[in-house]
């Protein structure tokens, strides 16, 4: 109603004026019967209110869809009216939805394209690496141990976009089933070894209270303990401390916790660290730093229904918490 109101009010305000010019020329003209004048007014008026009426009773399904935002895309398609305006709007909506569908189409067929090609760069890049990964490990020279070292670097930022690109197709890509979580713990620990020795930091595991299984998928709870492990020794790096990688219960649900010694995370930056490619005041000291890790292992977790903590304090250091919502003790 007030749409169709706003519509016409400049129709109402002329209506009004005209009348009201009518009765002041009657009146300069020396008429002064006042009782036809004011019924032909109540007339016009009565006219005027019976057009608006139809107007607004034979469009009132136009001027409520016009007014009611839309549930879906698929009601801006939906019949209006049988008024030319009304049929004028739905035929421009339908063209438009065509080509937003045409547009949609396109956009995921390129999407789909550069997935597929990304996935298939990764895995062509990570056979040479391999290959050079196994050529140079056997050779204590130190300066292949340099190369050891990048070779590390640029096989985690393969599987950074590998995971990322995976992120896009999840639902495709994940398996659940029990799993041990000492055994992903000890997995990721001995797999990122080298990491541990160059930076000169020293992995704690702690298993509290014995092993401990629960419903995940391997492969990305891997993925996820690894960007924690990787940042936990980033940023605790030539230190000499400790990176304690724990397991234990808590209000009956199990807990994988990946705590370091580091110079910690400003108060500032908390809120958002899990943000896509927000680096922060540590990444401008660290400038290996991508903001993507934390972003992963966020979305990573949502996904596969777990709770993702962080507390840090400037100084002290970090604690990233996967929190499980069941689980098992199996000796």
């Amino acid at each position: 109603m007030k749409l169709f109101l706003k519509e016409h009010l400049l129709l109402i305000v002329i209506q009004i004026v005209q009348f009201s010019a009518v009765m002041c020329i009657y009146w300069l003209d020396g008429y002064r019967h006042t009782g036809p004048a004011l019924y032909s007014i109540m007339l016009g008026l009565f006219l005027l209110s019976g057009y608006l009426g139809y107007q607004y009773y034979s469009r009132r399904q136009y001027y409520r869809r016009l007014q009611e935002p839309l549930r879906s895309l698929d009601e801006s398609i939906q019949r209006l009216d049988q008024a030319p305006v009304a049929e004028a709007l739905e035929r421009l909506l339908r063209q438009q939805y065509r080509h937003y569908q045409q547009q949609l189409a396109a956009i995921q067929q390129q999407q789909q394209e550069h997935l597929t090609f990304m996935n298939q760069w990764v895995h062509q890049m990570k056979t040479p690496l391999s290959v050079i990964e196994l050529t140079v490990q056997d050779i204590d020279e130190p300066e292949f141990a340099s190369i050891r070292e990048e070779l590390e670097r640029m096989s985690s930022g393969l599987n950074t976009i590998l995971y990322m690109a995976r992120l896009r197709t999840f639902e495709q890509d994940f398996h659940i089933r029990m799993i041990s979580l000492s055994e992903v713990i000890h997995e990721v620990v001995q797999e990122h070894r080298r990491l541990f020795i160059h930076n000169q930091v020293y992995p704690d595991v702690q298993i509290k209270d014995g092993n401990l299984w629960t419903e995940s998928d391997p492969k990305w709870l891997f993925f996820m303990l690894s960007q924690l492990v990787i940042n936990a020794v980033k940023y605790s790096a030539h230190t000499h401390h400790k990176v304690i990688i724990s397991s234990y219960t808590q209000h009956h649900q199990a807990v994988v916790e990946v705590q370091d010694q580091g110079v910690g995370i400003p108060a500032s930056d908390i809120k958002r660290v899990f943000e896509p490619f927000f680096t922060g005041e540590n990444g401008r000291r660290f400038r290996e730093s991508t903001g993507m890790g934390l972003y992963l292992t966020r979305e990573a977790a949502q996904r596969l229904d777990h709770q993702l903590e962080l507390e840090s304090t400037v100084g002290i250091g970090t604690t990233v918490r996967i929190i499980f919502p069941s689980y098992q003790r199996k000796d």
